[in-house]
């Protein structure tokens, strides 16, 4: 068997080497230099274009230090070379840009099992391959992709809205209720958690959204348009105070059980964003806020005082997949099982996310198919991208613990240690489960 793999990025690479080193052989397709994009300058494999950090390396308590650590028991060769060029940087994981690059591409070109071929591929093999292009996927091939997926656009500029931890909101002010109690289940009838506002309270917000600054576009994003015509929050408030209390914040149909004789003059709704109902996801709330301004206007919102965001808001240009809706569980498109993708095509962030979903492509396209358990980093990231997240709302996402399925843990000794402890609990639970996975045999059928 010959795999194609087209893109050269953290993802392609990790791919390539996980199925060469499993005995495939790969061709690996990469269009620079040949095709030039907007972000990238040299000509190397895995460039680092925006930062020359993997994030923090900690793997005891933190979510991207626990990949960090799957990853190198695994073999893999984006974070064994990382380790080989790190740099001074506290307890992150910071590389020497050109070396690392250097060192990859000289890995890539030197396996016996893999061809390296300097060209624009367009046009999507009808044999075994995997799309990692990333975000800055050429025209020709999203046109490929989209024609394939039924989708009407890749290229699009997507405003996405915060994520919270659904564990710091005040429950002494928010509530479980949908409008007008729709539903057919008690489940359904409280599918949203609501934070009430005062006019006084929404005029704050409003003025605090008009006066806080907002991140600019590069020159070759400004012609992108909206996702789905949708608009950030401090576009809609340019249009008129009101706009947003008749838009996401439109406070009909819900009685605030803690005041139920005053009417919210604004409701912000937030909706659960994975079947754990440990994030939320707050409802149209799409913004383009700098993040320092971003989290200091939304913890006015009453019940989000305290509030820990698993993401914040951001519009940027991007090229990714609805991947919960069209990628079966071994990220295979389901209308064409012959093709898999990988890296942030599929609704991940970050160089170490979009890597770590390439490692398992790669191994998965060499015939190893038993799933990562979802208590693992990896296994909880590929369960949010194909059936964890919500496809209607599905915005791409870093790895964090509010992904995983809950761990039990010491509830008593103060905010921070208790905090500590969790994570610790999920990381030691994530490692014990992952050696048992890498160290069984492969197993090829699925």
């Amino acid at each position: 068997m010959t795999l194609t793999i087209i893109g050269g990025g953290m993802a392609g690479c990790e791919a390539a080497w996980q199925a060469a080193e499993r005995g495939v052989k790969v061709v690996l397709y990469e269009m620079r230099p040949v095709r030039k994009t907007d972000a990238h300058i040299t000509d190397k494999l895995a460039e680092l274009v925006c930062s020359n950090s993997f994030r923090s390396d900690d793997h005891e308590s933190n979510a991207v230090g626990l990949l960090h650590e799957e990853m190198r028991r695994a073999g893999s060769l984006i974070i064994t070379t990382a380790d080989e060029h790190k740099l001074p940087a506290g307890g992150a994981l910071a590389v020497d840009r050109e070396k690392f690059s250097e060192a990859i591409t000289q890995k890539i070109e030197s396996h016996p099992n893999i061809t390296l071929i300097r060209e624009e591929l367009a046009e999507i093999p009808d044999t075994p391959t995997i799309i990692a292009s990333g975000p800055l996927t050429s025209s020709a091939l999203a046109e490929k992709i989209a024609a394939l997926t039924n989708i009407d656009s890749l290229a699009f500029f997507d405003a996405i809205a915060p994520i919270v931890y659904a564990d710091s909101i005040d429950m002494s002010k928010a509530w479980f209720q949908s409008r007008y109690d729709k539903g057919e289940t008690e489940a359904e009838r409280k599918a949203y958690l609501n934070c009430p506002m005062s006019e006084e309270q929404y005029n704050a917000f409003i003025d605090a959204l008009l006066n806080s600054p907002t991140s600019d576009f590069k020159e070759w994003e400004k012609d992108t348009p909206y996702f789905n015509g949708c608009l950030p929050i401090e576009v809609m408030a340019e249009r008129g105070r009101e706009t947003l209390r008749f838009g996401p914040m439109k406070p009909v149909g819900l009685t605030n059980p803690h005041q139920p004789d005053v009417k919210p003059y604004a409701v912000v709704q937030l909706r659960q964003e994975n079947a754990y109902r440990t994030l939320f996801n707050i409802v149209g709330f799409q913004t383009k806020l700098k993040y320092g301004a971003q989290g200091d206007v939304l913890k006015m919102i009453p019940g989000l005082e305290n509030a820990r965001f698993a993401r914040l808001g951001g519009i940027h240009r991007n090229t990714f997949l609805n991947a919960p809706k069209l990628l079966d569980s071994h990220l295979r498109l389901k209308s064409a099982p012959h093709i898999q993708f990988a890296g942030q095509i599929i609704g991940v962030e970050g160089y170490v996310e979009s890597a770590s979903m390439g490692l398992l492509a790669g191994r998965f396209a060499a015939g190893d198919m038993q799933l990562p358990p979802p208590t693992t980093a990896h296994g909880a990231l590929l369960n949010h991208v194909t059936g964890g997240a919500e496809v209607e709302t599905f915005q791409p996402m870093n790895v964090n613990f509010g992904l995983f399925p809950p761990c039990e843990t010491q509830t008593k000794g103060k905010k921070a240690t208790r905090k500590r402890s969790r994570a610790q609990a999920y990381c030691e639970r994530a490692l014990n489960d992952w050696d048992v996975w890498i160290n069984q045999p492969a197993l090829a059928t699925a």
